[in-house]
């Protein structure tokens, strides 16, 4: 009886060549917002996310249950192997996909509204993050131990991507429609200019009998049943739905981006389907929209990304300079300075760059500042207030209570208590933060604080590549920076880095020099040590309090940041991607300092770089746009009439060997 039985088939191995995306499989990402303006359809797409929130949550859960039980079993994984122990617990992607599975069959209501297909997709996603924490990346790091993602964090819903090798099969999300059916739509049959309404219209799905292009038994022409696949309309994300959903699909209207200078984008990634790769569902916080979301459509696009033409010619004129420079990094600023690589003044001149901060932007810095101070007291009022019981009275108030109470006076009421939190002995408080009663207010001020945080760090972003940009226009693509760990200045300055962000800049310098065809290496502050140099070749001791550079030996004197920058144009490797193989060559920056003389010295008392733009701060500074909440810190000058903490070294072996880090003194200034 059981030899009878039928043995379980395994698919084999394909026998067709393996898909592999095209342009060295080079991706790139088009946001597309979505017209949600339906209730029947918004409430349709709230329960997707909650549902698929719920589905996430249960597997960090069951995930975290199974690393911990993975790293208790110590004699287990001793005797029998930590691979061993990871099968008998199920931690591999396919046991946390089936462990997905399990909690949506389970459920009565999530096959309503989620598909299976997002479900392993979700799953995937959780064991990418357990599988970091499991094993260590190249440098010997693991990532933290899973955690339960929080319901206002959790915004995207990955999608399944479709098959480039099979016709008609695209999973969950599909983009559907074509460019010109969406400009003809709402242009009038192209009679008029692109007129998007604010309540878009729900494209219909396409009815009918489509030819096939082959013939029956009978002779006649095939036909079939008309799908979305054969809908060249409106552009628009439709989704199935769950297995139980009985409500038909789910259709979200596309509102194609068309301000002034973003046709030629649209064009680069809608005008050709077949690119098209994946669509990912996206919620971002908005407290004007339905609901307090609006939801975006992540569409990935196989091969490169959009560039402007005035982009790709400003990286083709920088490809083409022969100049070499340095970036010195600071707390407060940006210096960069690079020379012709021949070192022959006939070749060009030194040129400098100093990304500071003007005192506007310093005045709205402190403005926006302000503004998030105050959100957090209103929401701590707020919280305050709903929760009274939590909280006890400020002196003040209790002074006021007890001196009416002598006075034979009715007591006040106090709405908004202002004492400590009740706690125990210990400091714990009785009742956790998350079981706190929230109001309506609360909910709408954290929404807006979300809000303001996410544009103020997408402002930062571009201002980061804006500003690559124009250095490396200026400077060349070839650069040299110091590799410093930016995560012990944030020990040292805190927030005051996020002003400047110098550790954003590096990054998107990084990305600017590799586009236009250089690299931007890193040094070793221990074998190099450029802030304590002279070109010359003699050792100058500063601290860091001391912003000028004054040469007793060949009497060079200039600003700290500037001649550092000036140092690392002359760093040397004997292997690039080694940090700990630069070395200074101070026969070179010496013979630049005599060829180049006057030049030099004016680069390094001012940055000398022509600005794209006309601003108050005048000719030689960078183009830094105009801020609406982070921007760059002050530039320093001269000295400092207070101390400031010495230079720091890393505690890891960063670009070095490792070295002691002084311990922060409370008592100093810091910027």
């Amino acid at each position: 009886m059981r030899a009878a039985q039928a043995q379980r088939k395994f698919r084999g191995k394909n026998k067709a060549p393996k898909w592999k995306k095209p342009d060295d499989g080079q991706v790139s990402v088009m946001v597309l917002p979505l017209a949600v303006a339906d209730p029947a359809a918004l409430a349709r797409v709230e329960k997707l996310f909650r549902a698929m929130g719920s589905i996430k949550r249960a597997v960090q859960r069951d995930a975290r249950a199974k690393v911990d039980a993975y790293w208790s079993a110590f004699h287990e994984r001793n005797e029998d192997g930590a691979k061993a122990v990871r099968q008998r617990l199920g931690l591999s992607r396919e046991a946390v996909e089936r462990c997905a599975y399990k909690h949506l069959e389970s459920s009565g209501h999530l096959k309503h509204h989620a598909s299976k297909a997002l479900a392993m997709h979700m799953a995937d996603e959780v064991w990418n993050g357990v599988q970091r924490h499991l094993f260590a990346d190249a440098t010997g790091k693991r990532h933290g131990r899973p955690k339960t993602g929080r319901w206002y964090d959790f915004t995207r819903i990955p999608g399944r991507a479709r098959s480039h090798t099979a016709e008609r099969k695209w999973e969950t999300f599909r983009l559907v429609g074509s460019l010109p059916g969406h400009v003809m739509a709402h242009t009038d049959g192209g009679q008029l200019t692109l007129m998007q309404p604010r309540r878009m219209g729900v494209p219909a799905a396409p009815s009918g009998a489509v030819p096939t292009g082959n013939t029956t038994a009978s002779g006649k022409p095939g036909t079939r049943k008309a799908t979305w696949w054969d809908h060249t309309g409106p552009l628009a994300v439709v989704f199935a739905g769950g297995p139980d959903s009985s409500r038909g699909d789910l259709v979200l209207p596309v509102r194609m981006p068309q301000r002034p200078g973003q046709w030629a984008r649209v064009e680069h990634f809608l005008s050709n389907p077949g690119r098209w790769h994946k669509v990912d569902l996206v919620r971002r916080r908005k407290t004007s929209a339905p609901g307090g979301w609006v939801y975006e459509a992540h569409l990935m696009i196989l091969g490169p990304g959009y560039t402007a033409p005035s982009v790709r010619d400003m990286r083709q004129q920088a490809a083409e300079m022969d100049r070499i420079g340095g970036v010195d990094g600071n707390v407060s600023n940006i210096s960069i300075l690079s020379l012709p690589a021949t070192l022959d003044p006939a070749d060009g001149t030194p040129a400098s760059t100093e990304i500071t901060l003007s005192p506007e932007e310093r005045a709205l810095l402190e403005r926006e500042a302000k503004k998030r101070r105050d959100r957090a007291r209103a929401l701590e009022r707020s919280r305050r207030a709903t929760n009274t019981g939590q909280y006890g009275l400020s002196k003040k108030q209790t002074k006021r209570a007890e001196h009416r109470a002598a006075k034979g006076l009715t007591p006040k009421q106090v709405t908004v208590p202002g004492g400590a939190r009740a706690a125990r002995v210990d400091g714990v408080p009785k009742q956790a933060f998350r079981r706190d009663r929230i109001s309506g207010g609360y909910r709408e001020l954290r929404a807006r604080q979300a809000e303001a945080a996410a544009s103020a760090a997408e402002h930062r972003r571009h201002r980061a590549r804006i500003l690559a940009r124009q250095i490396i226009a200026a400077h060349g693509p070839t650069l040299v920076v110091e590799d410093c760990d930016i995560r012990t200045w944030y020990r040292l300055w805190g927030k005051r880095l996020s002003q400047t962000t110098p550790g954003l800049l590096i990054s998107a310098l990084d990305r600017e020099c590799q586009a236009a065809g250089g690299r931007l290496v890193r040094a070793s502050t221990w074998s190099t040590a450029l802030s304590q140099h002279c070109l010359c070749g003699e050792r100058v001791k500063k601290t860091l309090r001391d912003r000028e550079h004054k040469c007793i030996a060949c009497g060079l004197a200039g600003k700290r940041d500037l001649v550092s920058a000036a140092l690392a144009s002359f760093v040397r490797f004997a292997d690039v991607d080694d940090p700990k193989t630069a070395y200074l060559d101070t026969t070179a920056s010496r013979h630049a300092q005599i060829v180049f003389a006057q030049g030099l010295e004016e680069a390094l008392r001012e940055s000398t770089a022509p600005s794209q733009t006309t601003t108050s701060r005048g000719a030689g500074h960078a183009a830094v746009p105009r801020q609406r909440r982070a921007t760059s810190a002050p530039r320093t000058a001269g000295q400092r009439s207070r101390a400031t903490p010495d230079e720091t070294r890393p505690v890891r072996d960063h670009a070095g060997k490792p070295g002691h880090r002084p311990g922060r003194n409370p008592q100093l200034t810091l910027w």
